[in-house]
């Protein structure tokens, strides 16, 4: 019984400190005085949303009657059709008659320039002869205006109002951005104008999807659905940082992760479309691949440097300048290159018909190479290749047992069956062990070894020497031809 004062004072001090816990302080936080109002930016939008949206429009592309007729009259492969209805053509293939032509799309779009300039997305204007605007307020413009870069997926709708100045949104810092900032996402997604949905930046530099030929997206979990393409993703003082252009999902409709234009990309694009017509961008004329960390230590590459030359294309300004498959890019101009799309970057950006200087690493000595950039061909990227095939005769096999490959000598009916160049000298896979270390590198059934460490094999019987000389616990360096074309390295390394 004597222990109850204690036990009193222990649920007294309870009561106390509970009191303190949760009056008008917390531990580690600051007191808001009574009378004190949260910021509206903590509790509500409207006040980036009241500027943003007027600027904010909705487009109707639609085809053009006369286009039909001239399709009637010329075959798509008529030198004299015009490239514009070409586009068109291709674009509405699938409509035999065209009778009745379809609207071409439905999206969104923003003003970036008082005079009437509207940015939006190419695939919402392609293959249209007109748009059809329409204002937060309610006002219609019509435009023929319409100048595109499908390379960015990016287009432009200049309005002829002359006397009309309308609002519009200023380009933000995309880079500047960070994980984590809250974003809103302005457009008219399912037709719905004027709709806003919040959220934050989910990633940054995203690429790879393959849907354009240059990417930089801005990953968001703010809403996006069909209509909100073109649309801006704006931070909460207004300024773009992502053009609202794609989303991923299995159903089609929004699962929490949209993507959008980079506006870093989006405002260099835009301003050659409205003062040019046209984007001109620097070309090199090479293919690259990065360079896995273990390749290019075994290279004697500098950390975070690095590209491999996979194909120098024939008559290219790098080709002029000496660039050869296999080289390891480190810089140009006089900056590093940190990967494929730090130089894609790079060069696009670089000054035309000037000469800069290329830095490359061939066989561990560093070459600079005069080259004069050129502009970019309006084919490139385009590219076709011959089915493969295969051999009319099977080549006789070498079994390098430990690395789970087999290999043979390349014949000229092998070379032509897996799209080689006749002449092309090394040792041909003919089969990867599925469960092997060199399946696990990447090595596949087409590829040609040309090179073993710093020895360089013409067919299977020097392969299979080179390879016996190796050690597989140091690590075994592949120079490699692939069947798509280009040179890459590969590391066969024991666990």
């Amino acid at each position: 019984m004597r222990s109850w004062p204690w036990t009193v004072g222990l649920l007294l001090a309870g009561f106390v400190a509970g009191g303190y816990l949760v009056g008008d302080r917390l531990i580690g936080q600051t007191a808001t005085p009574p009378g004190t109002t949260i910021p509206r930016e903590m509790t509500s939008y409207r006040d980036v949303v009241k500027k943003v949206l007027p600027a904010v429009v909705s487009l109707e592309a639609k085809a053009n009657n006369v286009a039909v007729k001239l399709k009637r009259k010329l075959p798509i492969d008529d030198p004299r059709l015009p490239e514009e209805f070409r586009r068109f053509f291709e674009e509405f293939n699938r409509f035999p008659d065209f009778n009745e032509l379809p609207q071409v799309g439905f999206g969104s779009g923003f003003f970036i320039d008082p005079s009437g300039v509207i940015l939006t997305n190419f695939h919402v204007v392609q293959g249209a002869s007109s748009v059809t605007v329409t204002l937060h307020d309610g006002r219609k413009f019509t435009s023929r205006a319409i100048r595109t870069d499908p390379r960015t997926d990016l287009a432009i709708v200049i309005l002829d109002a002359k006397g009309v100045t309308f609002p519009y949104l200023e380009f933000g810092d995309s880079a500047a951005a960070e994980i984590g900032d809250r974003v809103l996402a302005v457009g008219a997604p399912f037709g719905l104008t004027g709709s806003v949905t919040q959220g934050i930046v989910s990633a940054k530099g995203r690429a790879g999807f393959n849907m354009n030929f240059y990417e930089d997206f801005i990953q968001t979990d703010a809403a996006i659905n069909p209509g909100n393409s073109g649309g801006p993703l704006v931070t909460l003082d207004g300024k773009v940082i992502g053009i609202n252009a794609a989303i991923r999902s299995r159903t089609g409709g929004f699962q929490g992760v949209g993507l959008a234009i980079a506006s870093n990309l989006a405002k260099n694009v835009a301003k050659q479309l409205q003062t040019e017509g046209v984007v001109r961008r620097g070309y090199l004329g090479v293919s690259t691949r990065d360079l896995d960390p273990e390749v290019a230590e075994r290279l004697g590459v500098p950390k975070e440097v690095g590209v491999v030359v996979g194909q120098v294309l024939e008559g290219s300004p790098a080709a002029r300048a000496g660039v050869q498959p296999g080289d390891i890019i480190t810089g140009i101009g006089g900056k590093k290159i940190r990967d494929g799309k730090h130089l894609q970057e790079t060069v696009v950006n670089m000054p035309i018909n000037k000469e800069t200087v290329v830095e490359v690493l061939r066989d561990g000595k560093n070459l600079q190479l005069p080259v004069t950039i050129l502009e970019q061909p309006k084919d490139f990227g385009l590219v076709s290749r011959a089915p493969v095939r295969r051999p009319t005769t099977e080549p006789e096999t070498v079994t390098l047992e430990k690395y789970g490959l087999e290999i043979a000598d390349l014949t000229d009916d092998a070379a032509e069956s897996f799209g080689f160049r006749p002449g092309t000298k090394g040792a041909l896979i003919s089969r990867v062990d599925p469960n092997s270390l060199a399946h696990e590198a990447g090595l596949r059934r087409g590829m040609v070894i040309v090179k073993v460490d710093d020895r360089k094999v013409a067919n299977a019987a020097a392969a299979h020497q080179a390879f016996e000389a190796a050690n597989l616990a140091r690590g075994v360096l592949l120079q490699v031809l692939t069947s798509q074309g280009g040179i890459n390295f590969v590391l066969l390394k024991a666990e």
